[in-house]
């Protein structure tokens, strides 16, 4: 049974004050009550709330007075804490106090009696049972504050203030629990929920903007500090006005269960069909702004409501039972200045039977802040959300004409069903019930834009500078790989030869060859009579000057069989003494006469010299210079030929050794050496 009391304030004339109190007891779970002239701003919540002084925080007014009692669940405790204390202690606190009781009623026992002015409690002041008694006494005064106290059961020790501010915890996160009531105008808050909260900004108010907690119940918040941004939006939601803000060191946003995505209005998931109206608006027979036009951000006109009463709706049909966190509207948008300002919103499972939806352990339905505006943004969450596949608006308030555009938030339902507020009173779909135009006036707020997009400064500050370092890194490789390849095509020259075409290539490859006779047998040359007969005398060459070259002995008639297929030449060396020429002639064939020599055995000598021989003075002639030619085989010295002492003339040659008569086409005549011309001339003498 509820008892209805009142507090009444005596004076003995000695400026002595006498209280009586007689207090709302409310035999429910868990009882408030507050009584007196000097109550100011307060919310008493089941689990939590907050209470200040009258006038707070401006100075309270003399002979005041105020009581609140407060009961949670059986078998928990009560914890306060201050937010702002400044009561003046002139007179010892014996006029001007602040006192807390254990219990309620004549047996309750103080816990406290507090006086001061600029007092700052750090510590928290806890109860002996589950029922407190807060007594507020202000007498004769100059200045003073009063007070703003906060309470929580004791099972939150991570209490904190409706003035605390997301500066005051330099954490990178931390989770603090707000209590119920924080929707003041002590403070302020700039910033959008998902773009963050600048570090001023008021931590619970943030909260209840961005919809985690609720003004009435309290709740836990998760936090997460970062960098901040150079600016912050302003919004209105859940009837919290977030201004622009400038450039901050640090920002804080919340963590919620991700259960805030758009659920089809804007982007056409849901249908035409799905969207109906009670009425619609006609201007002509071209220009209908039918229900199918409530599509928040989608330009043209919105829905508009034929009549202007408190009838009107607007339904959503989901197809299935959604999770509906939120919703977003705005007016017309076509500078007609049409929007509605307050609604309330219905929901059903099966489009027939309908409940209003209201805030916990609330006794009346929720009225919705609406917009302030015809373009601007305004968003209001569900705590606790709603789960229910049809969702119905109906406008309370409006500017002109009900003209709206919508959007609704949330998710698919989780496995576990969200807690559901009590048993509703079903409300017909043809709304009987007038609405006192007084009763459903919400607090209208000043707005701005409200946020787009998302945005995760805390990620970016991680992902920016990887990127960046791994761009660089590539670039580093590629110029690295250029240089590289310039280097090695300089090293290898304009016109030098590919490397298989090198000398050393060819002698790698001939080691894998199989070699051709190593040991040939020595054999002189034979020339038939025929062949000799053509031979014909030839000019002597010019004298070749080159480097030592890698290839073997050129094949020169007269010295093929002396030589071995491994013998190089190489200057510089001596006669080998074991040397012995046994051709008789070294005047080659002309059809035999090689230019080039072979290419030079592996296991060969790495250095010789062509041999400039001279066969063009086998008949009678001038003698000439001849060349110093040197040749070396393999297991022999070098053989010279020295240079004559007549500087001109031709190099001479023996005669046939035997007789030039002619013979049988099977012998074979034998030719020695050739011999200079003075060797020659020494011979006739």
């Amino acid at each position: 049974m509820d008892t209805v009391g009142m507090v009444r304030v005596e004076s003995n004339g000695a400026g002595l004050f006498f209280i009586s109190t007689f207090i709302i007891v409310l035999n429910t779970g868990a009882s408030r009550a507050q009584k007196g002239d000097g109550c100011g701003h307060t919310v008493l919540g089941p689990n939590s709330g907050t209470l200040s002084s009258i006038n707070y925080p401006q100075t309270y007014p003399n002979g005041t007075v105020c009581e609140w009692e407060i009961r949670v669940r059986p078998g928990e405790r009560v914890t306060f804490k201050f937010a702002d204390f400044d009561i003046e202690d002139s007179d010892s606190c014996h006029f001007n106090y602040l006192r807390i009781y254990n219990g309620i009623g004549p047996t309750r026992t103080e816990i406290g009696k507090y006086c001061g002015l600029g007092v700052q409690w750090d510590h928290l002041i806890g109860s002996a049972g589950n029922e407190v008694t807060v007594q507020f006494m202000s007498g004769t005064h100059v200045s003073g504050r009063g007070f703003l106290l906060s309470y929580s059961t004791t099972d939150h020790p991570d209490l904190i203030t409706c003035l605390d501010k997301g500066s005051h915890f330099t954490e990178p996160e931390f989770s603090k629990y707000c209590p119920a009531g924080c929707l003041t105008d002590f403070g302020e808050i700039s910033g959008t929920i998902p773009h963050g909260y600048r570090d001023s900004s008021l931590l619970c108010r943030a909260g209840i903007h961005a919809g985690v907690v609720s003004n009435v119940l309290g709740g836990q918040i998760n936090v997460v500090n970062s960098k901040g941004i150079p600016y912050y939006e302003g919004s209105l939601a859940n009837n919290v006005t977030s201004k622009v803000g400038p450039l901050s060191a640090s920002l804080f946003t919340f963590k919620t269960n991700g259960c805030y995505g758009t659920l089809g209005l804007e982007s056409g998931v849901i249908r035409n069909a799905q969207i109906t109206a009670s009425t619609v608006l006609q201007w002509d027979d071209l220009n209908v702004w039918g229900p199918e036009r409530a599509r928040l951000k989608k330009p043209g006109p919105p829905w508009a409501a034929l009549d202007t009463n408190e009838h009107q709706w607007l339904q959503v049909d989901l197809k299935k039972e959604k999770r509906i966190t939120g919703i977003s509207t705005t007016g017309s948008t076509m500078s007609d200045y049409y929007y509605v300002s307050g609604y309330r919103v219905l929901y059903s499972e099966d489009g027939k039977n309908w409940s209003v939806f209201r805030e916990a352990n609330a006794d009346h339905d929720k009225i919705f802040q609406g917009n302030v505006n015809y373009f601007q943004e305004v968003r209001n969450n569900f705590i606790p959300p709603i789960e229910a596949r049809y969702i119905r608006i109906n406008p309370l308030q409006w500017h002109q004409k009900i003209a709206m555009k919508v959007e609704l938030l949330g998710c698919q339902p989780s496995l576990g069903r969200a807690p559901i507020p009590p048993p509703l009173p079903k409300i017909s779909t043809d709304f009987p019930v007038q609405f006192d135009e007084t009763t459903f006036t919400p607090d209208i707020r000043n707005t701005t834009v409200t946020p787009n997009g998302t945005k995760d400064v805390a990620l970016a500050a991680v992902l920016v500078p990887v990127l960046v370092m791994g761009f660089t890194a590539l670039i580093l490789v590629l110029v690295c790989a250029w240089h590289w390849r310039n280097r090695k095509k300089i090293a290898e020259g304009t016109y030098d030869l590919p490397y298989w075409d090198r000398p050393g290539w060819w002698k790698g490859m001939k080691q894998f060859l199989p070699a051709k006779g190593l040991e040939v047998e020595e054999s002189p040359v034979r020339y038939s009579s025929t062949e000799v007969s053509r031979l014909r005398a030839r000019d002597v060459g010019p004298l070749l000057q080159t480097a030592p070259a890698e290839y073997a002995q050129p094949l020169v008639g007269g010295v093929v069989g002396t030589l071995h297929q491994r013998s190089t030449f190489k200057p510089g060396e001596g006669v080998d003494p074991s040397y012995a020429d046994p051709d008789p002639y070294d005047a080659p064939l002309q059809e035999i006469y090689h230019a080039y020599a072979e290419p030079l055995p592996a296991s060969g000598a790495e250095y010789a010299t062509p041999i400039i021989m001279d066969i063009s003075s086998h008949l009678a002639g001038t003698v000439s210079q001849p060349p110093i030619s040197t040749f070396k085989s393999p297991g022999t010295a070098l053989l010279s030929r020295t240079e004559s002492s007549v500087s001109t003339g031709h190099v001479q040659y023996d005669t046939p050794k035997g007789t030039l008569s002619p013979a049988p086409a099977a012998e074979e005549l034998v030719y020695q050496v050739p011999q200079s011309s003075v060797q020659k001339a020494a011979d006739n003498g």
